[in-house]
């Protein structure tokens, strides 16, 4: 008799079967985590000291990756970064900094380039206290010194190190003739009537984001920080020169102030919001929409400026990429600005690597909008990686199977090829070209749902605006290209740069008409057979 199974065996065989079926549903688990964890858009942070970046990357869910780790979907740097690196970057790569911006973040290079603008465009450039380089234009700034004592005019300058930050340096002078010509130095005309705060004088700092330089994209974070000096101000004279508490309006040297007031509110203390002060000027009865309007177009202007050096810069080192591509860089600047008595905006400098501390509730909400706000509008994707890679290997494949296909063709079969060959070419450079227009039209819409507290200033809506920002982006290049090759002028003219979607199809469908054409009205030949070598 086939003996029974005892109770030990039924525990055994369902010990095994249980076994294998944690086995294999870790086994699920496990291959699912990975896969997840290879979807994920990774960011490299190991160049920040700031936790407000880190808190925007956990919050959009990015995982964070190795200091090491070059291939990163996003990289983020405190400071400007080695042009080599941009060069170095994958397509599907984003990283916080463009080329060729310290044109307009360096204080010497703002000043120079802002003057070659003013002499060509004078009304369009008044948002820019009048400034000389020295030790370069120490003489043209001695001649004005003697103009005005001419005409028993006398002006209070401001004078600051040409690259230095955060208040260092600073100082008011009323004398010219304390000022060396061989310091290198920034001196501006001071603007002595400025718009005050219950009695102290202010600036605001200004967010602002460009995603891309080729085409031109800019957007103004509506909100920002409005800065109080930290004793109520008096125009300068020669007893009150000194006191930089009055006069500087910079963070970095009022925090040092015993009146310094800090506050969890937006609406006290020295230091508040931008949302705040537009509520203020709207029940004063003043016009907060000509407010932004000004502000928006200082920054576009100023942007203007850079732009020629920005995409000069960038196509040196993603050389081969065509106009309109997705760009590897992006930027957040900090703009810091001032208003006079009648509200009109004056540009003091740009920051390259504005401070994303947050010693202040007010600092932490500001920036953390500003900083996830410009993530999502990056529109970061987990297929962008993917997709790279595949087209990467498919151009591989490409160069790998197209070498040796050139053909040898016969004399009498050389024009009918070269019209061919000159048609597909034609074809392909249209068919890339609308790709990237649909590509542009899928962001702008992405842009329009995920912009938060953004505005696109860049190319504006208005079309008489455009026009005027385009004139002024003329006038710009030829500045920048006076004496140097004309490669880059014909690139920005590129006829295909603006074409819109029907526009492009139009010209496609012309391409096979000619196609077509050509294959019935010409009879292609007899001659020796053509080999692939």
């Amino acid at each position: 008799m086939p003996s029974l199974p005892n109770e030990g065996d039924n525990q055994g065989t369902t010990s095994l079967t249980l076994s294998s079926g944690l086995t294999f549903q870790n086994s699920i688990r496990r291959k699912v985590r990975e896969k997840k964890k290879h979807a994920t858009i990774t960011a490299n942070i190991a160049g920040t000291k700031y936790e407000i970046v880190r808190v925007a990357i956990d919050e959009m869910g990015f995982a964070k990756t190795r200091d090491d780790d070059e291939t990163a979907n996003l990289i983020w740097n405190d400071c400007a970064v080695q042009q080599e690196k941009i060069a170095d970057l994958q397509n599907y790569q984003r990283i916080n900094h463009f080329p060729g911006m310290g044109e307009i973040c360096r204080k010497d290079f703002l000043a120079r380039n802002m003057t070659k603008m003013i002499k060509s465009q004078p009304q369009e450039y008044s948002f820019i206290p009048r400034t000389w380089i020295f030790p370069a234009e120490f003489t043209q700034f001695q001649n004005y010194v003697k103009e005005l004592k001419r005409k028993r005019r006398q002006k209070t300058f401001i004078v600051k190190p040409a690259n230095g930050a955060m208040g260092h340096g600073i100082s008011l002078v009323r004398n010219a003739e304390k000022l060396h010509s061989q310091d290198h130095l920034i001196v501006q005309e001071y603007l002595d009537k400025p718009f005050l705060m219950e009695g102290y004088k202010f600036d605001l700092r200004v967010y602002i984001l460009v995603t891309s330089c080729d085409p031109l994209k800019i957007f103004l974070y509506h909100d920002g920080l409005v800065r109080m000096g930290t004793e109520k101000y008096h125009p300068p004279n020669e007893s009150n020169m000194s006191q930089l508490y009055m006069h500087l309006t910079n963070y970095s040297v009022n925090k040092h102030n015993e009146h310094f007031e800090r506050d969890e509110t937006e609406d006290k203390g020295s230091k508040r919001s931008i949302k705040w002060f537009t509520e203020f000027l709207q029940t004063n009865h003043l016009d907060v929409s000509k407010f932004w309007n000004d502000i928006s177009e200082l920054v576009v202007k100023t942007l203007i400026v850079a732009e020629p050096h920005v995409l000069h810069a960038y196509r040196m080192c993603r050389p081969g990429q065509p106009p309109g591509s997705d760009s590897v860089c992006f930027e957040v600047l900090g703009f810091d600005i001032l208003l006079d008595k009648k509200l009109k905006p004056w540009l003091l400098e740009i920051n390259r690597a504005p401070s994303f501390g947050t010693d202040q509730k007010i600092d932490y909400d500001v920036k953390k909008g500003v900083l996830l706000n410009a993530l999502q509008l990056l529109d970061i994707r987990t297929s962008d990686k993917r997709k790279n890679l595949a087209k990467q290997k498919a151009e591989a494949q490409k160069r790998l199977y197209g070498q040796g296909s050139m053909k040898r063709l016969s004399p009498i079969s050389s024009d009918w090829e070269k019209q061919r060959r000159s048609l597909e070419r034609r074809r392909e450079e249209l068919k890339e070209r609308l790709a990237q227009v649909r590509r542009q039209i899928s962001k702008e819409e992405h842009e329009n749902r995920h912009m938060g507290n953004y505005r696109r200033i860049y190319p504006p809506d208005d079309k008489l605006l455009l026009e005027k920002y385009e004139g002024l982006l003329a006038t710009a290049f030829q500045t920048f290209l006076a004496g140097r090759a004309a490669s880059l002028q014909r690139e920005i003219n590129n006829p295909l740069k603006r074409m819109k979607e029907e526009d492009i199809l139009d010209l496609l469908e012309q391409c096979e008409l000619d196609d077509e054409k050509l294959m019935g009205k010409s009879v292609r030949p007899r001659g020796p057979k053509v080999f692939i070598e």
